[in-house]
């Protein structure tokens, strides 16, 4: 990895007091526990352990297995948004998801920036192109809800077309649902001083380190502009057609195993076993604007 010149500590507002975070630097600062996962008001102490989680896992492929055949059966189209901040989990979600379905019924959606041409398009235009066929399951890592928080707070839309947005996106999701497209809309939410801490581990590993952008540099001390902005794109597009579902992901074991049996649980599809998918936990995952809080 190419050794990092120029100085990039920031100095951040952490639980009422000024912390500086270098995340060149190859040791966190004490103030973030590698241990801790309550940052954020996460409800539990401790990750869900390992062998429960892949047993659970395996339980819930199983059921996606038979969305896909089900899928492929009925024709039925499925579509899912996975949103949150830097780091929130959303590419793990997808994959823990997808791992055992045909990719010829069930394909992510990340698009990258927009090229000049799709910049003088409807806005929407560029994401309606990528929704499911017929027996498809399409899962997009970020959406057109960029529009809502990361283009706003970065400075790549104007106010004007925030505005904008937001008075659309209710209407344009209601067509969705209209079709028939099963629609869904997932909140990834962490705290603060988990998001530091994914950002360092994948700065240090070399595995990883291509997952930390420039952008997320830029966005670390843009913490309550994201915070401001996710509140409102939330309470304005919680709608009854297409409700945000808000799930706490600072251990992504709980926040994947949620994610999956809500959305089982949402569907109507043959041979669906209610004991194999088990309950949603209440502390985990929840609907809109009053979850958050």
């Amino acid at each position: 990895m190419a050794q990092q010149t120029e100085d990039r500590s920031v100095e951040l507002e952490i639980r009422g007091k000024k912390r500086i975070f270098n995340i060149d630097d190859p040791v966190l600062p004490d103030w973030v526990d590698e241990e801790d996962i309550e940052s954020g008001g996460y409800p539990y102490k401790k990750k869900l352990e390992k062998d429960e989680y892949e047993k659970e896992l395996e339980r819930l492929q199983i059921e996606l297995v038979k969305v896909q055949f089900w899928l492929q059966a009925t024709g039925k189209r499925v579509m899912a948004l996975f949103e949150g901040r830097d780091a929130a989990g959303k590419g793990g979600t997808i994959h823990s998801i997808l791992s055992y379905m045909n990719p010829r019924v069930a394909r992510v959606v990340a698009l990258g920036k927009p090229t000049e041409t799709e910049r003088t398009q409807w806005y929407f235009q560029r994401h309606v192109s990528h929704f499911p066929a017929g027996g498809e399951l399409v899962l997009f890592d970020r959406s057109w809800y960029n529009r809502a928080g990361v283009e706003p707070v970065m400075g790549f839309c104007t106010k004007e077309q925030y505005e904008q947005f937001l008075i659309q996106v209710p209407d344009f999701e209601k067509l969705i649902v209209e079709e028939g497209i099963h629609f869904f809309k997932f909140w990834l939410n962490i705290g603060r001083e988990m998001q530091l801490k994914r950002f360092h581990d994948r700065r240090h590993d070399p595995l990883r380190c291509w997952k930390l952008s420039p952008m997320d540099i830029a966005a670390l001390n843009k913490w309550d502009d994201y915070t401001e902005k996710r509140d409102r794109m939330i309470k304005e597009t919680h709608t009854k057609h297409a409700p945000w579902t808000v799930v706490r992901l600072n251990d992504k074991r709980r926040g994947r195993l949620n994610t999956i049996r809500h959305i089982l649980k949402s569907l109507d599809y043959e041979g669906k076993d209610e004991k194999m998918i088990g309950d949603l936990d209440d502390r985990i995952i929840g609907s809109g604007p009053e979850f958050l809080k």
